[in-house]
């Protein structure tokens, strides 16, 4: 079997004997440019390592260590604040901020930078870096130490670009107040976001911007929209070099108030530099169309440094951040409003019911006198119209100081009133105590004197203008009590619904007729010149021991198709009449010429 096998091979070589030069050449060949290509493949990688390392590796080096990629959050524009007819109240613009990228550098270079960098942005080197050191030198975030820069300091970092690595110019939107201070206390400000409110909300960027005050508070989340981000590559210089990718910002939605522009304007021109406010209201829906209070603020100072000289303005004596349409105050004698429903709504008194007035009167031993001569026997309607104080001390004793302040809570003095609604920082009731009530906020006792004062708007009694406005609007608009706000969106909805005092229509015609009387024969003359519908309203000039008087005005217009209420005070104006009524009388005039009211400039009989 073995020499089978050995020769049968023999005989099978021998037979391809002649194919074999051939064969060993086509394979040779192959086999020659099969490790050709090997070669080639396994020489190109090699041979351009070599060449990133060893030719191009100190180039290679610099653009590693220079290129960054870099996470930037992309603002979303904040939504437009509007008034009642669409005019920008506040809105955003393009501004430019200065961040730093605290890992860039190490903290010597950082000394070295910052040292360069303070005088051009006008920051204190230490607090530049105290703002590093709370970020963190190995932090990948950006840290911003400057907003809204000028166009000064953006030449300036631009030709100290080379020098200053890590240190980025970035362009923001910022807020803008077109009209600066007008109705600041209401618009509120913005500021960048706290470490407890980017705690309170994980989801907030660093640098977001969020509402700190007022609507911007109130509404932030309506406003602020959702930021977007970017992942770009830089060079040393912060210059881009290209986007990897983008998560586009979605806008804030814009948000309407009940204010009226014009009217703000005029208010706060009109009560120019004297410590008071206005508060204006439409008296069917509460919708505020004006509310003004001076000192007041700029609000576009918080969209950068504020200044030293700015903080100890703000916080001077004056109280610029106090909005004192929403603060107490004594309120004289338009608080006999209250005092006259009270005296009727108690069944004491019949509409028709007079009483004399006097030049005094003596309660309890003590003689508590008029303001001037008394008028004889007077019923509600001149008691209003000339403001007898002797009559309202016998009605304000007859009536008690329990129905007193059972009426002027009803009417919306005194925590009636959801101030929650309106957004507005340290706003405050007002308050009409009753004698249980003076116990246990003050621990003494009640007295006669407190029962007399109280019918005039004096001792204890305090009320907010805003309070007064709803108050005067409940007897303009039939009986009930409307519920104030700003949101345009509000108006005319369950939150705002008007709810009935149940005041009898006897008792609101005679006071009305009174408040009339006032306009045409009493204090309030001065607003029936004929430049606006016949008005009805009510002065108060309030004694404040050791300061000049307080200059109150309520009123409603017009007169027999009530639509605006309006309450006014100036601390130290004096009489009502000579300072408080002529601001109402401007602010009704802007109102009424928007309306397409033709003055006659002739007083109304």
């Amino acid at each position: 079997m073995a020499s089978d096998f050995s020769f049968n091979s023999k005989v099978r070589l021998n037979k391809n004997t002649s194919d074999n030069p051939r064969q060993q050449r086509s394979r040779s060949l192959q086999v020659m440019i099969f490790m050709l290509i090997v070669t080639t493949m396994v020489g190109m990688p090699i041979f351009r390592l070599a060449e990133l390392q060893l030719v191009q590796g100190s180039y290679n080096r610099q653009r590693a260590e220079n290129n960054r990629i870099r996470p930037v959050s992309v603002a979303a524009n904040r939504g437009q604040i509007v008034d009642r007819n669409g005019k920008i109240l506040a809105a955003s613009r393009v501004s430019r901020s200065v961040y730093l990228w605290p890992k860039e550098r190490s903290p010597q270079e950082w000394q070295e930078v910052v040292a360069t960098l303070s005088p051009i942005v006008k920051l204190p080197a230490t607090e530049i870096i105290k703002k590093i050191d709370e970020a963190g030198y190995k932090s990948a975030l950006p840290v911003r130490i400057s907003k809204n820069i000028d166009i000064g300091t953006f030449v300036a970092l631009g030709e100290q670009a080379n020098t200053l690595r890590g240190v980025e110019i970035r362009s923001e939107s910022s807020r803008d107040n077109p009209n600066q201070e007008l109705a600041a206390h209401v618009l509120g400000y913005v500021g960048e976001a706290s470490l407890d409110q980017l705690k309170a909300n994980p989801a907030y960027p660093m640098g977001m911007i969020v509402g700190q005050m007022g609507v911007e508070k109130l509404v932030n989340s309506t406003l602020e929209g959702v930021w977007g981000n970017r992942l770009i590559e830089v060079n040393a210089k912060g210059e881009e070099i290209q986007d990897l990718g983008i998560k586009d910002p979605i806008p804030g939605k814009p948000v309407q108030l009940t204010l009226d522009l014009d009217m703000q304007k005029t208010a706060e021109k009109a009560l120019g530099d004297r410590l008071g406010a206005v508060v204006a209201i439409d008296v069917k829906t509460g919708a505020l169309l004006t509310m003004g209070s001076w000192p007041t603020f700029d609000p576009n100072i918080f969209t950068r440094k504020v200044t030293q000289k700015e903080w100890d303005r703000l916080q001077g004596p004056e109280k610029p951040f106090l909005n004192r349409a929403v603060q107490g105050y004594p309120v004289g004698s338009t608080f006999k409003i209250v005092t006259s429903v009270a005296g009727m709504e108690s069944g004491k008194f019949a509409p028709d019911s007079t009483l004399l007035s006097s030049s005094s009167i003596t309660i309890g031993g003590i003689s508590f006198n008029e303001h001037g001569a008394g008028q004889g026997v007077i019923g509600f309607r001149d008691a209003l119209a000339f403001s007898s104080n002797t009559f309202f001390y016998q009605v304000g004793m007859a009536a008690g100081p329990e129905q007193m302040s059972k009426w002027a809570s009803k009417m919306g003095i005194g925590g009636t009133i959801n101030l929650d609604i309106l957004g507005i920082d340290g706003a405050n009731h007002g308050q009409v105590p009753t004698p249980a009530e003076k116990k246990k906020m003050y621990k003494e006792d009640w007295y006669v004197g407190d029962t007399v004062t109280m019918a005039i708007g004096q001792g204890l009694v305090l009320c907010t203008p805003l309070e007064l406005a709803v108050m005067v609007s409940t007897i303009a608009n039939g009986g009930s009590r409307v519920q104030p706000h700003l949101l345009a969106s509000q108006t005319n909805t369950p939150l705002t619904k008007k709810i009935p005092t149940g005041i009898k229509p006897s008792t609101l015609k005679v006071i009305k007729e009174g408040l009339v009387d006032v306009v045409k024969k009493g204090t309030g003359r001065g607003l029936n010149d004929g430049t606006i519908p016949l008005s009805a309203g009510k002065t108060g000039t309030v004694e404040m021991p050791g300061h000049p008087d307080n200059s109150m005005y309520v009123g409603f217009a017009p007169a027999d198709k009530p639509e605006v209420a309006i309450a006014v005070i100036v601390e130290g104006g004096g009489f009502g009449a000579v300072s408080a009524a002529p601001i109402a009388h401007e602010v009704f005039k802007t109102y009424f010429q928007k309306q397409g009211f033709k003055p006659t400039n002739k007083p109304f009989k």
